[in-house]
């Protein structure tokens, strides 16, 4: 190739660089744009049906008396769930994977599978809940069934985000701590996974952001679209739950586990059932239930950023 040809030859590749730069900044800004119209609108509607009585009240046929307890106390319920059963079981097997499992062709099936169950349909995990949790192990239409089934779905994202944690550590790391007579756990718990927590945390937490605004898995395990009480406490029976009485010993051991078999719906359920009426006053509090769902998954996002500053500042490769 002559000198001419070549330098064409790289002007046309610079070209299509440029195109493509362009091309992809273009996609992001209109994908961004419609977003925040979605968000704005969303917004506008609901922020003057936010009011404290709005957080207080019970689902009603009434849009006007209508409210969001019921679903915002069972979308905690169902993510605390979630995330006691998600985050230590993820992250050991993410550690045992990356760090103990033998490289040979069971760990390779199990590695595949893995990251392909991360992006599963939701609607599969509900299928499988269904099977598995309501119909085999009896566990009912129930906050417990609810968590299961959402930890289930976030379950390969927290493992696959742990074992890329774990990779990017580098391996000088681990010499050194074998060089001073460490063992493996001790290299692991003391070394690896303090280093790696702020990218495992900001996993976890996206997970969690994910699991949050779910519906498909949830509707098909039972969750009630109509619930105009609360799950037992262990604390107190009334609203806001605290001891406000202070009566020793502060807590009903015999509730304690009464609110995991209690019927349950979240936010996205009841969005779903409100925006489903014809009467305009529902769709304002849809969209108010969708500016409190859009809150606390920013919220999660938020904390996720803020820990992953704080946990990395003075980590240094």
């Amino acid at each position: 190739m002559s000198q001419k040809n070549l330098v064409n030859d790289i002007s046309r590749r610079k070209l299509i660089d440029s195109c493509f730069a362009i091309l992809g900044l273009l996609i992001i800004f209109v994908a961004i744009f419609i977003l925040l119209g979605l968000v704005l609108q969303i917004l506008i509607e609901g922020l003057p049906r936010l009011t404290p009585q709005f957080f207080v009240s019970f689902p009603s046929r009434k849009a006007e008396q209508a409210g969001i307890l019921s679903a915002w106390v069972g979308t905690s319920l169902v993510m605390f769930v979630t995330a006691c059963v998600a985050i230590p079981l993820g992250i050991a097997s993410g550690v045992y994977l990356e760090e103990y499992a033998r490289k040979n062709w069971l760990s390779a099936i199990i590695e595949i599978n893995v990251t392909n169950l991360a992006g599963v349909p939701s609607i599969v995990y509900g299928l499988l809940a269904l099977g598995l949790f309501v119909y085999q192990f009896q566990l009912g239409q129930s906050v417990l069934t609810a968590g299961l089934t959402l930890a289930l779905l976030i379950l390969p994202v927290v493992i696959v985000t742990t074992r890329e944690a774990i990779r990017a550590i580098p391996i000088s790391l681990r010499e050194a701590s074998y060089a001073v007579g460490a063992t493996k756990w001790q290299t692991v718990w003391d070394h690896i996974l303090p280093y790696s927590s702020g990218s495992i945390l900001t996993g976890i937490i996206i997970g969690l952001a994910r699991a949050i605004g779910q519906t498909a898995p949830l509707i098909t395990i039972g969750a009630l679209t109509f619930i105009a009480f609360l799950p037992e406490s262990p604390l107190n029976n009334e609203f806001p739950f605290l001891p406000l009485e202070m009566t020793f010993p502060f807590f009903n051991f015999q509730q304690f586990f009464a609110w995991l078999n209690a019927p349950f719906t979240v936010l996205p359920i009841q969005m779903f059932t409100w925006v489903s009426r014809p009467e305009q006053e529902f769709q304002v509090n849809a969209a108010a239930a969708g500016t409190v769902l859009l809150i606390m998954t920013l919220g999660i996002n938020g904390i996720a950023i803020y820990l992953r500053y704080r946990l990395r500042q003075g980590i240094k490769w």
